[in-house]
């Protein structure tokens, strides 16, 4: 019997560096790959119930984004090209680390996507973000990432609210850009949003209330500090010096 195409579909795009032509390293040797095996593994079984929702990684041509070429953003393309053109029109949340994250918040205005969810993303100031309307984002950043800024993804969901989108930052205290500090907190909540916004279980209430702010609502409004979410603490917190963020 032939196998039924899926219903609804999570693409992972793992990181990279901002330039390289060569090849992704194999196996082992794609640390950028490694990181994002445990969040893959806990987005599959989460969504392990519904069997018509598939996961997939994309994979890359090049390692690196290198500059107006936007290689990685090509290949998340032609991913949702061929899942197009094997299942129709059905509903996929991207879910991306670091130069993964960039890539499927560039990518999000192909007809299929209808959520991000960004681990540790690299927003830069002037990338767009008018492919995000009527799209759900949702970025998750360590207060101590060094290597990508929290603050331009706070900057990134407030420009993407004022063009339409559905948005929320979470930060994560004490972490790294690795996600190797609070591991288990990255991985629950990957696949806790992931789910939500497949409509398969509840999204976050405090989340859901970010996503309701409207256009011109302050940035700070729509971050939210991981403890205090999973804590059930009332209102959005700010992300500013006095958090380290």
């Amino acid at each position: 019997m032939a196998e039924r195409p899926p219903s609804a579909a999570v693409l992972i795009l793992h990181g990279g560096y901002e330039t390289g032509l060569a090849a992704p390293a194999p196996g082992a040797l794609n640390l950028p790959g490694l990181r994002m095996l445990p969040v893959s593994r806990v987005v599959s079984r989460a969504v392990r119930g519904d069997s018509g929702v598939c996961v997939r990684r994309v994979r890359y041509t090049h390692r690196g984004w290198n500059g107006s070429r936007q290689d990685p953003l090509h290949d998340a393309l032609r991913v949702l090209d061929d899942l197009r053109r094997e299942a129709g029109d059905i509903p996929v949340t991207l879910l991306g680390h670091s130069m993964g994250a960039r890539a499927a918040l560039h990518a999000a205005g192909h007809p299929l996507v209808r959520s991000v969810v960004g681990l540790a993303p690299w927003c830069p100031p002037g990338d767009p973000v008018t492919q995000l309307a009527g799209r759900d984002v949702v970025l998750l950043h360590s207060t101590r990432d060094r290597v990508t800024s929290p603050l331009a993804s706070q900057s990134l969901t407030a420009r993407a609210r004022r063009a339409g989108a559905r948005t929320c930052l979470v930060t994560i205290p004490g972490s790294d850009h690795a996600m190797i500090r609070r591991a288990p907190a990255w991985h629950r909540l990957a696949g806790l949003l992931v789910t939500g916004l497949l409509g398969l279980t509840p999204v976050p209430q405090r989340v859901a209330a970010a996503f309701e702010l409207p256009p011109g609502a302050a940035a700070f409004e729509g971050t939210l500090s991981l403890d205090g979410l999973e804590a059930g603490g009332p209102g959005p917190l700010r992300c500013g010096a006095e958090r380290g963020c």
